[in-house]
């Protein structure tokens, strides 16, 4: 005869109860079709399964993934972000605050297309990608090398593509485009066949640094050069790879007139016509 096993009487909420059937119910302790807390238990005394704090984190580990979570949803690795999202709101020792912004995010999930060009990135998968802005025009591009990337605190996908019209670049970098995502409501992304880019076109761009802005200037992973020209202890030269002549002449227009672009001769002309506009827009004498 089988022995009969033994009772015990749980006094819990009914809210507490239905915790305990949804973890009997992700841990597989059913009884027919039903979550069951007796099984549960059973599990937990005979240490099948294994109770853990959920308060011990520190606050610098808890800052830690909310930065990494925050950082690959940047680079556009959505997934990967959720699941340390995930991972955070199990926590109880989550602020208020933190718990109410991760809840957010976690509701406002980027639409299908976005994810799937985060996939076609991380496989190297090259893709064409086609939308309709908000003046009705369609855009067409095949794609075969992006990054999704910040550029002043708004997210776009810089993309090598094979459409060149509409794109006013130097010749040398008009395969590259930089689309802003959040102006995208709706794409059609469907692979195409072919090589994937290792990255973006880029040029050599050759500046000079005046005075204190040349002792000031931190270097970027983009310079080849940064160095003192000789004779001077007052202007530094830096040769830099540039992929985009448009968010490179805003960040040095900043910088005018302590920086001086040297070469090559087509991103100068770009820089001396800025300069030309302003000196017109304040009504100066911009002869030559």
């Amino acid at each position: 005869m089988s022995r009969k096993g033994q009772s015990i009487t749980l006094s819990i909420s009914e809210q507490d109860k239905a915790e305990l059937e949804s973890l009997a119910l992700e841990f597989g302790m059913m009884w027919g079709d039903r979550p069951n807390i007796s099984k549960l238990i059973e599990a937990i005394a005979r240490h099948q399964l294994i109770i853990g704090k959920n308060n011990d984190w520190s606050e610098e580990r808890v800052r830690a993934l909310d930065r990494a979570m925050r950082l690959l949803t940047d680079n556009g690795q959505s997934e990967q972000a959720q699941t340390i999202a995930q991972l955070l709101l199990e926590r109880s020792e989550l602020p208020i605050p933190l718990r109410t912004d991760i809840e957010s995010f976690l509701g406002n999930l980027p639409p299908q297309w976005r994810l799937e060009i985060d996939r076609y990135i991380l496989r190297h998968q090259p893709f064409q990608l086609s939308y309709q802005d908000a003046r009705h025009h369609v855009w067409n591009f095949t794609v075969r090398y992006a990054k999704v990337i910040s550029h002043e605190k708004r997210q776009y996908l810089d993309c090598w593509c094979e459409e060149t019209e509409g794109n006013f670049d130097v010749e040398e970098l008009q395969h590259n485009w930089s689309l802003r995502l959040d102006r995208i409501q709706d794409a059609a992304v469907i692979p195409v066949a072919g090589k994937w880019r290792t990255g973006l076109a880029q040029i050599d761009v050759e500046m000079h640094l005046l005075g204190n802005l040349g002792f000031a200037y931190q270097a970027k992973p983009e310079d080849k050069i940064n160095e003192w020209l000789p004779d001077t202890q007052k202007m530094k030269r830096v040769v830099r790879r540039v992929s985009s002549t448009f968010w490179f002449i805003r960040e040095v227009m900043q910088y005018a007139p302590d920086c001086v672009i040297v070469s090559p001769a087509n991103v100068q002309a770009l820089i001396q016509n800025k300069i030309k506009a302003l000196y017109q827009n304040y009504h100066l004498d911009v002869s030559s």
